[in-house]
């Protein structure tokens, strides 16, 4: 039976969370990650989440924290671990416009070289991995990515859907998913969309292929958001927009996972 606890704005922070890091087995090496779970003792369903490009940093630490806080075993892993643990390049304390195209030189040729069958190799590892976790209740688990990890995210709940019950991205590509990967989406999903990031045309075809797929969904744009407005990091960052992320991804997982 799963324990969950319940933070309101007054209880945040009083207990700090337990973390660790960790390394998990794959079959192409052992993969870096860091995990927020509740310390109480208790078993709490497992949510695998997929950073954005930038990687394992302090702001996605937070994010793991803060969700972890809502009664989650929160699992982060270095999906570009091939080429060395996080941080593989040197990030500034905040990316902003002058630093930004010098990072993301950096980045592009990681993302690039993690084909989809790399993802999906993963997948079956990082997901092995964190329902063996003692914290880690049995039952179905979430699935959640930012910008190309919501892709990542779409591929995983797509190619696990015994065992993927929830699925949520943010501002991430996740039409180059592709309809074949819709059509084994058996997860509730939620996709939050950059107002930068696609027309309303484009959403529109997006849905389309979700409603033909049969898809449980909600997908919309986040108004007046850049690609990235999850990142406090980044000047994307827009605290409406992650409000919002965070007003439908908890709603969202305890609906699945309950």
């Amino acid at each position: 039976m799963y324990v969950r606890s319940r933070r309101t704005p007054e209880h945040r922070g009083r207990k700090p969370l337990p973390t660790k890091t960790l390394l998990i087995p794959t079959p192409d090496g052992q993969a870096d990650a860091f995990a927020a779970f509740p310390g109480d003792g208790e078993a709490h369903p497992g949510v695998l989440m997929y950073a954005d490009g930038f990687g394992i940093r302090p702001v996605l630490r937070e994010m793991a924290r803060e969700l972890a806080g809502h009664g989650y075993y929160v699992l982060v892993p270095n999906f570009f671990y091939r080429h060395g643990p996080a941080p593989l390049i040197e990030l500034p304390e905040h990316i902003g416009e002058e630093a930004r195209p010098a990072v993301m030189a950096q980045v592009m040729p990681l993302i690039e070289a993690h084909t989809a069958e790399r993802v999906l190799r993963d997948a079956d590892a990082y997901l092995g991995f964190l329902t063996a976790q003692p914290e880690v209740g049995p039952g179905p688990v979430a699935v959640t990515g930012y910008c190309i990890g919501a892709l990542f995210a779409t591929r995983t709940a797509a190619a696990h859907p015994d065992q993927v019950a929830a699925l949520a991205g943010f501002h991430g590509p996740v039409g180059a998913a592709g309809p074949e990967a819709f059509a084994n989406l058996t997860a509730q999903v939620h996709f939050g969309h950059a107002e930068t990031d696609l027309t309303p045309g484009t959403l529109s075809e997006l849905n389309q292929a979700l409603d033909a797929a049969g898809v449980d969904h909600t997908s919309e744009i986040y108004p007046g958001t850049a690609h990235g407005f999850t990142m406090s990091d980044t000047d994307a960052f827009s605290p409406s927009g992650m409000r919002r992320h965070w007003d439908r991804l908890l709603p969202l997982l305890d609906r699945a996972l309950t």
